[in-house]
């Protein structure tokens, strides 16, 4: 059945958001190019918009967009090998025409993935570590330029900039669409694991949209995060990871209403936690290390532990919280230290905390700065300063459903 242009758009933007990765890894390991890759899964997207007002939204769109831009791919690579065969019958040199590698034959080792080919590809060691980052969550995550740039913290112009000469230093090196073995893999794996970790932390808390989860990214990352650990078991921070997504993954029901609205943490009805992933975590958790993954993991699993709000140790996480600003210093790190201090010593010690990271240029606009500043100065009874750091805090998150309730706690402040 025919769809109006606005319905069909509407679809097309929701399941190219959801699909993209799967897309683009599908196109890339034909074309073998992920540049060209992401064109041709943006020349599905506009075919969809040109039909499917004429023709109807198909029963799986995602396997139609898959489908239209693995044609694309494989005509395009037609297209290569009937020009080079041309230069060959006029008695020019092949040698520099760019065909597509073969397939590589199957290896014991290899794993039938191309979302994890496609991250291994996007943290090859020739890109910088930002750039690395930056190409993965806009390849696999379907994230926009200005949420990577707020997931970094950093200037949209400079992320715009790091993927393009990310997919152009690629292209350039001729980098294959593969998982790699032995030292390369390692080489790489530290940036696959922070650029699953990333993908996972934006589909719990959406950047922006009208929603504050984003399911399937959260999928996504935990399913790949499961795959790395199998495909280096002797790697801690890998299981690390695994242990951390489980427990962060099991609290995904309960941490949003009927309506969609947030549910804080302290009023979460425990019994909606996954009890099966909870039990997933403990198992990747004691093949965990001692690195920055692992320590964040052994934060989630206090939580888990912890059969009401009331039971948590949070000495414990606060201790936690200082042994990794030791690790991976950040002003993130410190602003989540400072919220543990609070519920293991009170709101006073921890507003002195917050206090001196509000200079950070990292912070400026970062919500949840105001958010937790607003919230102690609302417990020591300090009403007018919290509504305003509440108001604050609304203003700059991109999120409507964040926005919502930073706003209500404002309201609920009265006048001060």
């Amino acid at each position: 059945m025919a769809v109006t242009e606005r319905e069909a758009t509407a679809v097309v933007e929701a399941v190219f958001r959801i699909e993209s990765a799967r897309i683009i890894a599908a196109a890339a390991r034909i074309v073998r190019d992920v540049g060209l890759a992401e064109e041709l899964a943006q020349d599905a997207l506009v075919a969809a918009l040109e039909q499917w007002p004429r023709d109807g939204v198909p029963d799986n769109p995602g396997a139609w967009l898959t489908a239209t831009a693995k044609r694309r791919a494989i005509d395009l690579v037609r297209r290569r090998e009937v020009y080079a065969r041309k230069l060959a019958e006029v008695g020019r040199s092949s040698e520099d025409v760019p065909t597509p590698e073969p397939v590589d034959p199957a290896d014991p080792e290899s794993i039938d993935d191309d979302l994890l080919r496609l991250i291994f590809t996007a943290c090859h060691p020739v890109l910088s570590a930002p750039a690395r980052i930056a190409l993965t969550l806009r390849l696999l995550g379907g994230l926009t330029t200005p949420e990577i740039a707020r997931a970094f913290l950093v200037p949209e112009p400079t992320v715009a900039q790091r993927i393009v000469r990310a997919k152009r230093t690629l292209a350039k090196a001729g980098v294959p669409f593969e998982v790699p073995y032995g030292e390369d893999r390692a080489r790489r794996l530290s940036s696959v694991l922070e650029v699953v970790y990333l993908i996972f932390n934006e589909g719990y808390s959406a950047t922006a949209g009208d929603d504050l989860l984003r399911p399937q990214l959260c999928e996504d990352a935990l399913r790949l995060a499961r795959v790395l650990a199998a495909l280096v078991p002797g790697e801690p921070e890998a299981h690390g990871l695994a242990a951390l997504l489980e427990f962060q993954a099991s609290r995904t029901a309960a941490r949003t209403g009927p309506d969609g609205r947030p549910v804080l943490l302290a009023e979460q009805n425990r019994a909606r936690w996954d009890g099966l992933l909870i039990r997933r975590g403990f198992e990747a958790f004691q093949r965990a290390g001692s690195g920055p993954y692992s320590v964040q993991a052994a934060i989630a699993a206090c939580h888990a532990r912890a059969r009401r709000y009331e039971d948590t140790d949070w000495a414990t996480i606060a201790a936690l919280y200082g042994r990794l600003l030791v690790l991976t210093p950040s002003p993130v790190v410190a602003l989540n230290r400072a919220v543990a201090v609070s519920m293991a010593q009170g709101p006073a010690a921890a507003l002195e905390l917050v206090d001196a990271l509000v200079a950070e240029p990292a912070l400026r606009d970062y919500h949840l700065l105001p958010s937790v500043r607003g919230d102690l100065l609302a417990r020591l009874g300090r009403r007018a300063e919290a509504r305003a750091e509440f108001e604050r805090a609304a203003g700059l998150t991109r999120n409507e459903r964040e926005r919502e309730l930073l706003r209500e706690r404002a309201a609920a402040l009265g006048d001060g």
